[in-house]
């Protein structure tokens, strides 16, 4: 399984925009949970500590395509330093409203700022691997093994953030994300040997989310966030309501960790089954994993459940990136990758803030119906619009 990924990492300049990517992006699974922890914890409120979540995500999810057609238009460099910098005041500011006790409306301000400001980071590796790689089979090795890294940072976040929260300092967790995120963004930036070249005269033509395929994909993504999203904050309610609530990052660290092992092996396989067939037996696999978390009731059990759940969800984002890579002009490929990201946004903040009403009406084991639900609309979509996927005969590194 490791095979393929021996000498990935060879090329000059890798190994510094892959450290680099890894720690900047951190933040993405500690700010959802780090603000829920703290704005819970102040407020006694789920419902507003998921509203105050799921701002911040919509915030993201309407920036975010535009802030790639500048990195695609000016370059990485000169969009990651100014934004990151504003992000970091904007994460301060919302920590600040929050202990001192400022009006709600504060942390709304904050968090839409946050949002707003949060860089796709994770769109602007995989737009470097694309360059390194276009043309060559390493480009599905790279896929995968990004979406790796992604899950062994949803597996350390989560019970970092928590452990820091509940253990050390309320705010401790947001402040070491503010940390990870400033240096990570800015140390990318510093690689300019490695980043996409600039087509400012191809790169202001037509959006991509007006290509076809990219519009299903997001239509997907848009319900797979919601299952992202809701099934953070009714995991975190599930464990508080058995008493084991400093132990719900280790819950959340459950499914990423499946969803790790699977990608893992997802990428080191070379497939004969056409991309859009493997996104659509991913989400499938999806739904099934996710029914039984409905009729558990113990932690222990629970996290083995998650974990089962998460293991196809590499699978699908690994596939769903490199469909997005083949579906886009080069020109736009960042972009593109945001709308992904975008989807992914919007979809965390409806999962966010209807977890939090049912959690609060009904209790976290009856609200992961809703998860469920939600990835039900994801394969329906997927399974309905999959003609739209198809690709061209020519080879691909991401048909791989």
């Amino acid at each position: 399984m490791v095979g393929p990924y021996r000498g990935l990492f060879n090329g000059p300049g890798v190994k510094g925009f892959v450290l680099a990517g890894f720690v900047g992006r951190m933040p993405m699974s500690m700010l959802g949970i780090g603000i829920v922890l703290l704005i819970s914890g102040l407020t006694e409120s789920w419902a507003t500590a998921g509203a105050v979540s799921a701002t911040t995500n919509v915030s993201f999810a309407v920036a975010a395509p535009l802030t790639a057609r500048l990195v695609d238009r000016f370059g990485q460099a000169r969009v990651i330093v100014p934004f990151s910098i504003v992000n970091a005041l904007s994460l301060a500011a919302l920590m600040l409203s929050a202990g001192f006790g400022l009006p709600e409306w504060t942390l709304y301000a904050a968090g839409l700022s946050v949002g707003a400001t949060s860089l796709s980071l994770g769109g602007m590796v995989r737009a470097r691997w694309s360059t390194l790689h276009a043309g060559s089979a390493r480009l599905h090795t790279a896929f995968a093994f990004e979406s790796v890294a992604d899950e062994m940072i949803f597996v350390a976040g989560p019970a970092l953030v928590t452990v820091l929260a509940t253990a050390v300092n309320p705010y401790m967790g947001l402040l070491v994300a503010l940390v990870c995120m400033l240096g990570g963004s800015l140390a990318l930036a510093a690689q300019r040997r490695t980043q996409p070249p600039v087509r400012p005269g191809e790169s202001g033509g037509g959006m991509a989310i007006l290509i076809p395929g990219i519009a299903l994909l997001s239509c997907v993504y848009l319900a797979l966030g919601a299952v992202f999203g809701s099934i953070d904050l009714i995991t975190v309610a599930f464990a508080t309501e058995h008493g084991v609530k400093g132990a719900s990052g280790f819950l959340l660290a459950a499914i990423a960790g499946g969803s790790m092992v699977s990608g893992l092996w997802f990428g080191s396989r070379h497939w004969r089954l056409s991309l859009r067939r493997r996104f659509v037996r991913a989400l499938g696999l999806l739904v099934v994993g996710l029914l039984p978390i409905m009729f558990i009731g113990d932690a222990r059990i629970m996290a083995f459940g998650l974990f089962l759940a998460g293991l196809s969800i590499s699978p699908t984002l690994i596939t769903g990136f490199s469909l997005t890579e083949r579906l886009v002009p080069s020109a736009v490929l960042t972009e593109g990758l945001a709308w992904i990201s975008t989807s992914i946004g919007f979809g965390v903040a409806i999962g966010a803030w209807a977890g939090g009403r049912l959690t609060e009406m009904f209790g976290a084991s009856n609200a992961y119906g809703f998860t469920l639900a939600a990835a039900a609309v994801a394969v329906v979509v997927g399974i309905g619009g999959s003609g739209l996927l198809r690709l061209p005969e020519a080879p691909s590194p991401a048909g791989n």
